[in-house]
């Protein structure tokens, strides 16, 4: 059962209902599950049909999307389900708009997940105005976190999530858990309209650091909630210390949160380079 002092929420990163199955019978509970086509491309059904040699036409990949969508959305009818546009570096932001609208009406508790570019903030903004929720996803900065703030104004708690990606920045030497924390500070000066979702989570370390910042969601893989688990669902008390592993600190930027969205700098590689990934693997799926 959920611990009664665990004030993060508990999302899974994955694709396949199964593992949605298992985790919330070894936990005892679920809030919410984050998708991407890099996930998607990994259901079984999915590898097993495109290594028979079959690959799916676009509408047989989108519709193939919303039957896993469906299915892990009716095991957790009360939490958040996370399904991201296709969107590479052309896509308009009327393009993602489009897609948004088809897929927050496979279920009725999904957050559509837009990459924090241009094209991505500006569809965000009209979504929200529509009366979708969001998730911003691909966040590897403060400034790009005070864009979505931007961006959403308006938006009540609990339809905006920002989702930086701590284990990519880890990739490359700098500490992501503390952009985590950079955010949840820099926000604590806002109306607490964005939610902070720590993904891109890579072990176990990553998953108790969150809970010990109190941001208010994390999302991990099957094997590190499988882990937890294991753990008795350890909740780190003061005692606990993150090891940095010699990772580079980000320091705090004191950003002014109440600015447009246009004129802040959203501008990361990893961004471009995730949403690359991420089209690539979808992209591979389809004939």
């Amino acid at each position: 059962m959920r611990p009664e002092n665990l004030k993060t929420r508990i999302f899974l990163d994955g694709g396949d209902p199964d593992e949605t199955k298992k985790i919330i019978g070894l936990l005892g509970f679920l809030d919410g599950q984050t998708t991407n086509p890099t996930l998607i491309s990994k259901n079984p059904a999915a590898r097993q049909r495109i290594e028979g040699g079959e690959k799916f036409s676009r509408e047989e990949i989108l519709e193939f999307y919303g039957q896993v969508v469906k299915e892990i959305s009716a095991l957790i009818p009360q939490g958040s389900i996370s399904v991201e546009v296709y969107a590479d570096t052309s896509t308009t932001s009327e393009e993602m708009i489009k897609q948004s609208r088809e897929m927050f009406s496979w279920i009725p508790n999904a957050h559509i997940k837009f990459p924090i570019t241009h094209e991505g903030l500006k569809a965000a903004g009209k979504s929200i105005k529509e009366g979708l929720r969001v998730n911003m996803t691909l966040c590897f900065t403060q400034e790009q976190a005070s864009a979505v703030y931007a961006a959403t104004e308006g938006a009540k708690r609990g339809d905006v999530f920002v989702s930086p990606f701590v284990g990519r920045l880890d990739d490359r030497g700098e500490n992501g858990m503390v952009l985590i924390s950079n955010i949840i500070k820099m926000y604590q000066k806002g109306d607490g309209h964005v939610e902070v979702l720590t993904a891109s989570v890579r072990n176990i370390d990553h998953l108790l650091y969150a809970l010990k910042l109190e941001s208010d969601i994390v999302t991990a893989p099957f094997k590190i909630l499988k882990e937890w688990g294991e753990k008795g669902l350890l909740i780190p008390g003061n005692e606990y210390t993150y090891n940095t592993k010699g990772l580079k600190v980000i320091p705090f930027k004191d950003f002014d949160l109440t600015k447009k969205w246009q004129d802040y700098n959203i501008y990361h590689e990893l961004t471009d380079r995730g949403i690359e990934s991420f089209s690539s693997d979808w992209n591979a799926l389809i004939q």
